[in-house]
């Protein structure tokens, strides 16, 4: 397996536009989460961050700052991270891994008032739990229900 050299997180631009269309997923994945096609055009409040390695989109999430956030979160300076993916012609590289490990540094430098990173983990999706949690992600208790189950809502104090 070839591990990664270097992942950065940058803010999307349409320079990663037509990377980003050419995602596709295994389908025991996509039930899990979004292509960033469906992000293509956001509401206020949303970011949409690529995952970068050697200036090729590998990966793809949102962060919100919207009022969707007290779903998950009572922290008024929380962010929530959803529609974590990597192109499956990328996976099994390491990318997912390192964006989780630089994602704090990114978003201290971007969202500096942010202090907390709340997600929702399917309880069926035992690989993105065991990523989270190697990362430092605490499950909080909390509970939400899905399209498609359960989810362990989990956090990243910063």
């Amino acid at each position: 397996m070839k591990t990664v050299d270097y992942v950065k997180l940058e803010h999307f631009s349409d320079k990663y536009l037509e990377d980003l269309k050419s995602f596709q997923l295994p389908e025991e994945q996509a039930k899990f989460t979004a292509l960033p096609s469906k992000y293509f055009n956001v509401t206020e409040g949303q970011y949409r961050i690529v995952i970068v390695n050697q200036n090729e989109s590998v990966g793809f999430f949102l962060l919100h700052s919207t009022e969707r956030v007290k779903e998950y979160s009572d922290n008024p300076n929380a962010m929530l991270l959803t529609s974590l993916s990597v192109n499956q012609k990328k996976q099994g590289k390491g990318y997912a891994k390192q964006a989780m490990f630089v994602l704090s540094d990114f978003v201290k430098s971007e969202f500096p008032n942010c202090n907390e990173i709340v997600l929702a983990v399917n309880h069926k999706n035992i690989t993105a739990q065991r990523l989270y949690s190697k990362i430092g992600y605490k499950d909080t208790g909390r509970r939400k229900i899905g399209p498609i189950g359960e989810q362990f809502i989990m956090s990243f104090l910063l």
